[in-house]
């Protein structure tokens, strides 16, 4: 039910919105008190004692003062022998190279970009392997460069393999 707060009339339709004797707001209204929220709560209980969360019978101590300087004992300095750092070996030449040579054999026949990869793939490889064979405890990586070498070797056969089919198909023509 709903009902007019100015003039009090009730109305029933739940679906009015204002009254329509003098066009006020109506208000919802209940003819019944609603009930009770919780029939089963708890009785509010008070705490007897006071809650004590900072007692006064500590014991007298003396008030902690700043720093105080200890007497001076001599200091006895062991010598720590830094940790062995070990470099782990250098094999960047050769992973290039390696990357460089499946890079001539898989796009390298686009716009014939294996031209410029499959000898950069062999020259870094041969720099690895040099760098491989002076210092082998800075340098590692030996397979990636023959892999390396290896794959633009392979691009040039089949470039060349490719060019004499060409050639020979277009001089048969």
């Amino acid at each position: 039910m709903k009902q007019c707060p100015k003039c009090h009339h009730t109305y029933s339709d739940v679906n009015l919105n204002f009254c329509l004797e003098d066009g006020e707001m109506l208000t919802a209204f209940a003819a019944e008190p609603p009930p009770a929220r919780y029939a089963d709560d708890p009785p509010t209980m008070v705490m007897d004692p006071s809650r004590v969360t900072n007692p006064s019978n500590w014991p007298n101590t003396p008030p902690a003062s700043g720093w105080q300087q200890q007497s001076p004992v001599p200091y006895q300095q062991q010598g720590f022998a830094p940790y062995g750092v070990q470099m782990s070996p250098s094999q960047t030449l050769a992973v290039v190279s390696l990357g460089l040579g499946i890079g001539s054999v898989t796009i390298g026949w686009c716009c014939y970009l294996g031209v410029l990869l499959a000898p950069a793939a062999m020259i870094t490889g041969f720099i690895a392997l040099s760098q491989i064979k002076n210092d082998p405890d800075r340098y590692t990586g030996r397979g990636f460069a023959i892999g390396g070498i290896a794959t633009g070797a392979v691009y040039f056969a089949l470039f060349i393999v490719f060019i004499i089919i060409w050639g020979a198909i277009s001089l048969a023509n």
